[in-house]
């Protein structure tokens, strides 16, 4: 019914092409609109107004000799008040865009060594973005955004990085141990040191408090009784002494000890050794 009257109807974010005899008349915004045909017009095509995506595949090579496969992403739209121009100087759209986009990323990509190339993806897309405004411009079309959205290198080559990353990563942990084990030994080391000199620290004293009792006994006893010498007293410490240590041998009954001579006269006897020791090291 709505064509025998003349009218059309143009949908939301589309315009339609109105021509009379052939000859482009008007564009048509979305709503309905009256078109006598008697005099000869007639819609010819509708154009869509919304953003549309177009993912481009290029495959290149890099300054060091690399073959790649550049995904880029472009979002584009028909311009409104240039509908005549995006409908009739193109015949396809997309291929003319594929055309820019292979052209720009062949023109860049060769001058980028590969890890540039995945660096600089920002600044790949702004050329392919710049050519592309350019260029469809003049068509009807605005280049919404522009983007390097994958670069895949061939699979021989990715293998080959992720076996370098991976090489570098042991390497780096190796280094990381082995300063550790270094922190490690020193660290022992130093409380090794420490625990020796602590351990010395720690006879020097015991000897020294054993030298002080010993001149303390022998300086009590010489007062208490008199004529008494000091080897007389010696003596009986040395007494003393060995008796306690048999004594401390018997109770234990885990103790693994050396057995001397240990009659009475032995003390006498070991006594006899020191002093004849101590008397030819002052002699010589």
């Amino acid at each position: 019914m709505g064509g025998v009257l003349g009218l059309v109807q143009v949908d939301q974010s589309t315009v339609a092409i109105k021509e009379t005899f052939g000859k482009f008349n008007a564009v048509l915004e979305p709503g309905c609109h009256c078109l006598p045909w008697c005099i000869g017009d007639r819609i010819v095509g509708y154009l869509s107004l919304r953003v549309k995506q177009l993912d481009v595949r290029c495959e290149t090579k890099t300054k060091d000799n690399v073959f790649v496969t550049v995904v880029a992403s472009v979002q584009y739209r028909a311009l409104v008040d240039k509908a005549p121009d995006a409908f009739y100087k193109l015949s396809n759209t997309k291929q003319q865009i594929q055309s820019y986009v292979f052209d720009v990323i062949r023109a860049t990509v060769p001058k980028l060594e590969l890890d540039d190339a995945f660096v600089q993806k920002d600044d790949i897309a702004k050329a392919v973005e710049e050519e592309l405004e350019k260029a469809m411009s003049m068509y009807g079309y605005e280049i919404v955004q522009t983007l390097i959205v994958d670069i895949e290198p061939d699979v021989h080559v990715k293998r080959a990085m992720n076996e370098i990353n991976a090489a570098a990563r042991m390497r780096s942990a190796a280094n990381d141990k082995a300063e550790a084990e270094k922190i490690l030994q020193i660290k022992r080391a130093e409380g090794e040191a420490e625990s020796k000199y602590l351990a010395g620290v720690g006879i020097a004293r015991q000897r020294q408090a054993i030298v002080d009792g010993l001149r303390d006994s022998v300086l009590a006893f010489s007062e208490n009784v008199p004529g008494t010498t000091a080897k007389d007293i010696m003596d009986m410490v040395l007494v003393t002494q060995y008796f306690d240590t048999m004594k401390e041998i018997g109770a234990s009954s885990k103790s693994s000890s050396v057995f001397i001579p240990h009659g009475p006269g032995a003390v006498k006897d070991v006594a006899a050794q020191i002093r004849d020791g101590l008397l030819q090291a002052n002699t010589i």
